[in-house]
Parts: structure tokens; C-alpha cells; sequence
């Protein structure tokens, strides 16, 4: 599937390529998993997940319900506004990304400070716990459609069935490739291989910092976050001066 870009401003902020993306494939991996423990259940990085989740609950025990059949509008609504944003600022020559990716930063501190005022969450439909499991959503939900707008160049960074196929066929395909198509193959993989790498690692650390800190260990993804939007903002600021 081609990846829905905006038109190129001309203004665009100079992004880091594969650094730049694994860090956000971190934020992904960490936070899918401190949500997924702290909230029984609720995947935040992606719509699937949930899905299945809401299976599970309907089968068996339905603890939780409610707050995965929120997520999908919560989501949803998250990724019309990232986009009406992003063509917003588009129109008005300006760069989306230091916004957005401040907004993602600022909806994880209020997951962390709501689940930090419901703690210890005993059930997952209680209101504090729901409102806290949405603003995550609404945090991944923004670099959702980031990945697929703005950041395309970047591949996606929140979920990694696609780039785990597409690895696989390339290494495969690599050795019997011509120059050119080895080209694109590396190309490719030089994106995704170290998107992988970061959502694992998220992943692994997310759960050793819940099970050690808590929601407190949700700091990290915000203070990365805000160094991205620090970093693009500046990137942007010296572009205008050349």
C-alpha cells in the first residue's frame, strides 16, 4: 500500500532517517507495552490487537470491554485530527512534525498522570483507568498517521507485522537480486531493520521499567519525544535561515 503523503511545503524539517525512526519505534514498543500491562489488555500502538482483545473478552471474561471498544473511535478520531492538523499547517507552509510529535509527548503525560492519580488500577472499566487507556491511544494514534503522512520516508514505527514480512522476503530475495534491485533492498531494509530493532527493545524495556517504576517509567518516552520535536523544530529554524 503507498503511504498517503502531503505535499512537500518546501519547509519541511530535516529528519535523521533511520535514527530518527528507531527512536520512534521505541516510543511505540515501550508504551504498547506498559499500556497493555497497566490497563489489562488494551493495545494502544495498533487497532488489531484489540480486535482480538475484544474476543478474548467477549468469550470469556468481559472485564475490560469497554475500554477497547473506545479505542477504535478514540483512535480513529485521533488520526482525523493529526491529518487536519498536518494539512492545515501544510497550506500555511509551516512543518507538522515538531507540533505533532509535542502533542504525542503531552497526551503520554496525561496517561501517566492519570493512571499515576487511578493507581492502583483494580479494573479496567473504572473512569479514571478508560480515560487514561484513550490518552495513550490518542498518543499512538497521533505517530499512526505520522508514519503514514509526514514521516512516511521513515516506514511505519508503531507496527512491525509489515516490516517483519518485507525483512524477510528482502533477505531472501537479496542474493539473486540485480545491482539495482539490491539497491532498493538495502534501502529498505536500512529503514526497517533498525525500526525493529527499536519497537523490540521498547517492548523488553517497557516492561522491565512498569515492573521497577510503574507509570513513572513513562518519563522516557516523553522526554525522547520532546527531544525529537526539539530537534525537527530546530532543524526547521535553521532551514529558514540558509
Amino acid at each position: 500500500m503507498t503511504p498517503i503523503q502531503l505535499p512537500d511545503s518546501g519547509r519541511r524539517a530535516a529528519l535523521s532517517g533511520p535514527a530518527f525512526g528507531s527512536i520512534l519505534a521505541f516510543v511505540a514498543g515501550y508504551v504498547d507495552v506498559v499500556g497493555f500491562i497497566s490497563l489489562f489488555g488494551l493495545f494502544t500502538a495498533h487497532v488489531t490487537g484489540n480486535f482480538v482483545m475484544i474476543g478474548v473478552d467477549i468469550a470469556g471474561d468481559s472485564t475490560g470491554l469497554l475500554a477497547k471498544l473506545l479505542a477504535l473511535p478514540t483512535f480513529a478520531l485521533a488520526v482525523a485530527a493529526t491529518r487536519l492538523t498536518e494539512s492545515r499547517m501544510v497550506r500555511n507552509s509551516q512543518s507538522a512534525p515538531p507540533l505533532l510529535l509535542f502533542a504525542e509527548a503531552t497526551a503520554l503525560a496525561l496517561f501517566m498522570i492519570a493512571g499515576l492519580h487511578a493507581s492502583p488500577i483494580s479494573a479496567p472499566d473504572t473512569p479514571v483507568a478508560i480515560v487514561a487507556g484513550m490518552l495513550a491511544v490518542v498518543a499512538l494514534g497521533i505517530q499512526n498517521a505520522l508514519s503514514r503522512t509526514s514521516l512516511s520516508d521513515l516506514g511505519p514505527t508503531t507496527i512491525m507485522t509489515g516490516n517483519t514480512t518485507q525483512i524477510v522476503i528482502d533477505l531472501v530475495d537479496l542474493p539473486s537480486a540485480s545491482e539495482g534491485e539490491r539497491k532498493a533492498i538495502r534501502g529498505r531494509l536500512k529503514k526497517m531493520v533498525p525500526a525493529l530493532a527499536g519497537f523490540a527493545s521498547g517492548a523488553a524495556l517497557g516492561a522491565l521499567g512498569y515492573s521497577v517504576l510503574s507509570l513513572w517509567c513513562v518519563v522516557l518516552p516523553i522526554v525522547l519525544l520532546m527531544a525529537l520535536s526539539l530537534s525537527t523544530w530546530r532543524d526547521e529554524a535553521n532551514s529558514l535561515q540558509r
